[in-house]
């Protein structure tokens, strides 16, 4: 039977290794400090590193020229009035709201001071967004580098697809590299002003990574300088984005492949519990952003999405976003969630059967190899918090989602082709063969992530490519392309789509709000009033609904009505600060000047930079 050695060359400095050494490993490895040997990174990996990272920034260079997008840029950017200025109650806003049913207040600096910065001009965004980007993928060379280090003076004496010459690795670590800056997939996360988030969060937890592989090479307790970084840039990775819950057991995979320090039940928990103020800080970001999602009504119910579902989703997003990785062709910036799930249709069932396969086979060859399990349940877990077992919104999967999953996969292709040539017998007469496939393979992501950046092009562009390749018709698409017709004055095109997507889903609560916000620009009041009515019903606390409900009242000189809109607001969304100028400015001209002071006053609270409310609050007479 063909063992893993007669695969793969054993490392020589392994295979010279004396028995005293490995006796004294066997000793350092029960040891409570569970420390491994220094992994060193030197100058030549930096450069290899600057190099991937400099052409990574030059591909995505095209963004520059993009502008913002009709889907959450507004939210979090050119329409957010709480990022400006930034003082004192911008940072109370960003740490203490669930704005836009998130809690990410690094991500909110992040974008305030790309605001400072450069206004709304949308080239400053999109040029932190590629710096970013560019650094996550320089973390990923000299990352990758170590961890392959660390395999290779791990104590386990059969490594895994690891070609024999130590020099490789650095090649392995910057094919990984080209394919996490260039792939077409992660464009989402880059040419998306509002997917600062996911940059951020990634660069953190990468960079957590880096500082454990140190802690771990020079052991120490949870006092450890080293340590605290890693619970330190956890804590960033998380105030950016509450994905990087994962970080705790990725430590944990590492802690057993590659760096060998669990071999035991005892061994386990002593990792275990090294990891518990790391733990600790993940659930409290999940208990945060379930009340995030919850403030914002961005959690479906299991009424509406059963759990079978769920799963059956999750099982087919698995192999999909695998299937992407390979070939990654028809990608669409938003999939809507299927209609028709079944565990007996033929594609549910083949995904089920095919991830519990995978799963079994990687467990079979843990013996042999503990790589295959440790890159599969890497992916699986930072993967799982967005895989919808948890449902926000109405998508099944994102492209986005694959930014930091996506690193276990490389990794493996990386490993896999670099085995490959290392075993082929024509490697040295084909070697200028296998260096033009490189350039063809990196110049044709290179071209298809070029082509990716123009679908973020604008509004128009975005949702229009969407639609002509959905599957199925969406009402979310085209209640953002009514939008985008609205702004570039297309009325009829407008009512179009917003009449078509609530057809397509009757009690769809934007689309009803859309087209109130439609006809009250228009003067068409009775219409207006009709649509806001509804989404009021939908959502009793629907305060942008009330406010313009309230405002159309007192246009029609119906005071009473507007108050009785406004104050449900105050109640039902006492941080809202529209809502509070809105019903103190009506108190203002039905001379209830004191009731105007307080609700004005309470509003600059919230917003202090809002100048109506100052000049307002400035004209009325001293008590």
């Amino acid at each position: 039977m063909t063992t893993e050695g007669d695969i793969w060359p054993r490392d020589s400095e392994m295979a010279k290794s004396s028995r005293k050494e490995r006796k004294t490993s066997a000793v350092a490895c029960r040891s409570q400090s569970l420390a491994a040997p220094v992994y060193r990174t030197s100058p030549f990996n930096y450069l290899v590193a600057g190099f991937v990272s400099m052409l990574t920034f030059l591909v995505y260079l095209s963004s520059l020229h993009n502008e913002f997008v009709m889907w959450d840029d507004n939210l979090y950017v050119y329409e957010n009035p709480h990022i400006h200025p930034v003082n004192a109650a911008f940072f109370r806003w960003a740490f203490s709201n669930f704005y836009g049913a998130n809690w990410h207040p690094l991500t909110w600096i992040s974008h305030a001071m790309d605001y400072a910065a450069w206004g709304l001009n949308p080239m400053g965004h999109h040029l932190t967004n590629n710096i970013l980007h560019a650094v996550n993928t320089f973390i990923v060379v000299i990352l990758v580098a170590k961890l392959l280090e660390a395999r290779r003076t791990s104590r386990q004496q059969n490594p895994p697809l690891l070609p024999s010459q130590e020099g490789s690795y650095i090649v392995i670590a910057a094919v990984t590299g080209l394919l996490f800056g260039l792939h077409p997939l992660h464009v989402e996360s880059v040419a998306w002003v509002s997917e600062r988030k996911d940059l951020l969060c990634a660069m953190f937890f990468l960079l957590s990574i880096l500082a454990y592989t140190k802690y771990v090479s020079i052991g120490g307790g949870s006092r450890n300088k080293h340590y605290i970084l890693v619970v330190f840039l956890f804590a960033l990775a998380l105030l950016s984005k509450p994905m990087a819950v994962s970080l705790p057991v990725v430590l944990l995979i590492l802690d057993w492949h590659p760096f060998n320090r669990i071999s035991s039940m005892k061994s386990f928990l002593s990792a275990f519990l090294e990891k518990l103020p790391l733990i600790a800080l993940s659930l409290v970001s999940s208990v945060l952003t379930v009340l995030a999602q919850k403030a914002g009504g961005a959690l479906q119910t299991f009424e509406v999405i059963t759990f079978s579902s769920r799963v059956l989703v999750a099982a087919e997003s698995l192999l999909s976003y695998l299937w992407k990785m390979v070939l990654p062709m028809n990608l669409i910036p938003y999939y809507p969630y299927p209609k028709n799930i079944s565990l007996f249709s033929t594609e549910y069932l083949l995904s089920v059967v095919l991830v519990f396969g995978i799963t079994g086979a990687c467990i079979i060859m843990v013996k042999k190899q503990k790589l295959w399990l440790s890159v599969w349940g890497y992916y699986v877990l930072t993967l799982l918090p967005v895989l919808g077992i948890v449902q926000v919104g109405s998508q099944a999967m994102a492209d986005r989602y694959t930014y930091l999953p996506s690193l276990g996969p490389f990794l493996l292709i990386s490993l896999i082709a670099s085995g490959l040539w290392q075993k082929s017998p024509l490697r040295r007469a084909w070697a200028g063969l296998v260096i033009v496939v490189a350039i063809l393979v990196i110049s044709s992501l290179s071209f298809l992530t070029y082509q990716q950046i123009a679908i973020w092009k604008d509004s128009l562009t975005l949702w229009s490519y969407v639609a002509d390749r959905e599957r199925q018709d969406t009402p979310l698409v085209h209640s953002n392309l009514g939008l985008v017709y609205n702004r570039l004055n297309m009325p009829e095109k407008t009512i179009e789509q917003y009449l078509t997507a609530i057809r397509l889903q009757p009690d769809f609560l934007e689309a009803h709000y859309n087209l109130g916000v439609f006809y009250q620009e228009r003067n068409i009041f009775d219409k207006a009033m009709e649509q806001y009515l509804i989404a009021i019903k939908l959502k009793p606390d629907y305060v942008e609904a009330r406010d313009n409900l309230g405002n159309i009242y007192q246009t029609l000189s119906m005071p009473d009505k507007a108050m009785e809109q406004y104050l449900i607001n105050t109640k039902q969304a006492p941080d809202d600060a529209e809502a509070h100028f809105n019903l103190g400015a009506l108190y203002y001209r039905t001379g209830q000047m004191e009731n105007a002071r307080r609700e004005l006053t309470a509003g600059l609270k919230i917003r202090p930079d809002d100048q109506r409310a100052q000049q307002l609050l400035r004209s009325i007479p001293s008590r």
